[in-house]
């Protein structure tokens, strides 16, 4: 008889995490308070718009790739994808747009006709980026990161180059010390948001997001960012896996520190093993709430949250792109409001991601799909209503200003998602969207483990552990799980 699994979480971390430990031979059903697969990915489907709900960029492809290979398929027959060509197109307030096209050379040679950075400098940014991830890569994003990995060839190379690393320095001093523009620096400090954090506290190591933009390159799904779950789905339930949707895990059961299954409404359930997507917090304090929780982890400062408006819009903005940031002019400021004073900053950055323009359907003809969102604090019972339709202002005053688009006449209707929604549906402590920030040198040693050592037969996977937020990382999470799961079931 096989062993069994249960796996809580249909976000791409479980459905990922069910796949794996399918390919390992066990049987895999999988638990989800919600009625659709997802997670934090999601869709919203109104009047004729399709807005994705959740991360707007697709990189690392190759992760999902070798899903479908694991389990011998076609990868085109279930999911397609294209390179974009303009990854970013930036807009600032003295009235500089750079478009981040996805050719490193072009892009470089972008920011040289826009500003004042020669495009070698540039190359060799991204280059020294590329370093960084080669030596970092298989010692903290697809591995465990345990006392073992100080003594391989992997952890050795980066330890003789730990001076390329900035392990001293922050991401912004990074920036710093390659540019001079301060267009160009704000331009490389927002990749710091890409894991929910600052770039002025969090380690100048994580200069090396740009690259798996910028060098490996940007995709998106042919049907939008929900097609990644809903072909990882359909490839679950194509090898067996069982999903128990609308049913929600209120407990881990526990016999003699051994994970011995779930419960929910409808009962228990006995299982060999349980592979948790949950958010971290969430798990201790809503599964396990009288287990010991882990200090040293759950006690770190929690990541960014987010505002969007999901607006269907009447006509056609011809100087927009896919993706577009709209640059505060004080960027400091902006996260000093986010991650010190726990309030919305009144001039935000606004990302505007208009999917409709590469993906047919997604809006009627004359329309286009808005998702316009802001970096927040985390949910810490601040007055969201009254700070949200302040910000509703802001951000319509300053798309009216930056683009000269009088957006408040073009919207036909409008969705919103804030830190409190984000908590409530998809179960991230706090609406953070990352779990740990990054912002301190020790944060990526900070972050729960994808296994624990407390309780037996118990494994994590998700945004919230080792090693963090983000599609790749999710995907890069229930890897390492399955990969604890096989050494200990051998």
């Amino acid at each position: 008889m096989k062993e069994r699994a249960a796996v809580i979480g249909a976000g791409i971390g479980g459905i990922v995490s069910a796949l794996r430990l399918r390919h390992s031979g066990f049987e895999v059903e999988v638990f989800e308070a919600a009625s659709l697969p997802g997670g934090k990915i999601a869709q919203i489907e109104k009047d004729g718009f399709r807005f994705d709900t959740g991360p707007s960029l697709f990189t690392l492809p190759s992760l999902v790739n070798e899903l479908f290979e694991l389990f011998g398929k076609i990868f085109s027959e279930y999911f397609s994808y294209r390179a974009l060509p303009v990854i970013t197109k930036y807009f600032y307030e003295d009235g500089t747009e750079i478009n981040a096209y996805n050719d490193p050379g072009k892009f470089a040679d972008e920011i040289e006709r826009k500003a004042n950075v020669k495009a070698g400098k540039v190359r060799k940014y991204l280059k020294d980026a590329e370093t960084v991830y080669d030596l970092t890569a298989n010692n903290f994003i697809f591995k465990a990161f345990e006392l073992s990995t100080v003594f391989t060839k992997d952890f050795l190379r980066a330890t003789l180059r730990i001076n390329k690393l900035n392990t001293g320095k922050t991401m912004h001093q990074v920036n710093q010390s390659y540019f001079k523009d301060g267009r160009v620096i704000q331009l490389f400090d927002r990749y710091a948001t890409y894991n929910g954090s600052d770039p002025y506290q969090t380690p100048g190591t994580l200069a090396v997001i740009p690259h798996l933009e910028h060098n490996i390159g940007a995709f998106f799904p042919e049907k939008g960012m929900y097609d990644i779950v809903r072909s990882l789905y359909r490839l679950a339930v194509d090898e067996g896996i069982r999903f128990r949707f609308s049913e929600k895990v209120s407990s881990v059961n526990l016999d003699s520190g051994v994970a011995k299954g779930v419960e929910t409404q409808y009962g228990r359930y006995d299982y060999d093993l349980v592979v948790s997507d949950v958010d971290i917090f969430t798990f201790y304090d809503q599964l396990l709430p009288n287990h010991e929780i882990p200090q040293k982890q759950l006690s770190q400062e929690r990541s960014s949250s987010a505002l969007i408006f999901y607006w269907g819009v009447k006509g056609l903005n011809e100087s927009l792109d896919v993706h577009n940031i709209l640059f505060s002019q004080n960027y400091k400021r902006e996260f000093e409001k986010i991650f010190s004073e726990k309030t919305l900053p009144e001039d935000p950055t606004v990302h505007i991601f208009i999917s409709g323009k590469v993906v047919e359907g997604d809006a009627p003809d004359g329309h286009e799909n808005w998702f316009v969102m802001i970096n927040t604090p985390a949910n810490d019972g601040q007055d969201w209503d009254s700070l949200v339709e302040k910000a509703r202002e802001n951000i319509i005053e300053k798309i009216h200003r930056m683009l000269d688009i009088d957006i408040r006449q073009q919207i036909l209707f409008e969705e919103r998602l804030d830190p409190r929604t984000i908590e409530s549906k998809t179960g991230s402590w706090k609406g953070s969207l990352y779990g740990n920030s990054s912002n301190n040198k020790f944060a990526a040693f900070m972050r729960h483990k994808n296994k624990t050592s407390k309780i037996k037969n118990l494994y994590f996977a998700g945004g919230s552990v080792h090693p963090g937020g983000g599609i790749p990382l999710c995907l890069a999470s229930a890897k390492i799980m399955a990969s604890k799961v096989k050494a200990d079931w051998k």
